[in-house]
């Protein structure tokens, strides 16, 4: 696990996430909510889940559908979701166009349901992003996606 803000006592305000995350991380963070906010309904909120390990960071979801959870990491952000078994079917289809990294982490994945379960992506590259987004739009068929 990477240094997160995990002191659950003190709910972060929008300066202190931009200095901890960093440049590269307040990038990736703008990037992944313009693109949810083109493809979804998108609601997001600062929630602490998980116990004490995980530490604070945004939950996105579209209406009533929880797409993943943010984190706040120092000088990065990683992007936390669930595959279900309902849903592997298309992920299995398209692990060919995810980078190496992301086929690990799908393979590494903690398990959830017969055959699906929880990536942890940190992002780190706009590969990395775009990986993200499309476990996002598996996870959640988008409403229509624009020219970027």
């Amino acid at each position: 696990m990477y240094e997160r803000m995990i002191d659950k006592s003190v709910q972060p305000e929008i300066n202190d996430i931009e200095r901890y995350i960093g440049l590269n991380g307040c990038r990736y963070l703008q990037f992944l909510e313009d693109a949810l906010m083109k493809r979804y309904n998108i609601q997001r909120e600062i929630r602490f889940p998980f116990g004490n390990t995980y530490g604070w960071g945004y939950k996105y979801s579209h209406k009533t559908k929880h797409l993943c959870y943010l984190f706040f990491e120092k000088d990065a952000i990683t992007i936390t979701l669930q595959i279900g078994d309902r849903e592997v079917p298309l992920l299995n289809q398209m692990l060919p166009t995810f980078s190496s990294k992301t086929q690990s982490l799908w393979e590494h994945r903690y398990l959830c349901g017969e055959n699906g379960g929880w990536v942890h992506v940190r992002i780190l590259s706009e590969d990395d992003l775009d990986d993200a987004i499309k476990l996002i739009e598996i996870r959640k068929k988008p409403r229509i996606i624009q020219n970027e």
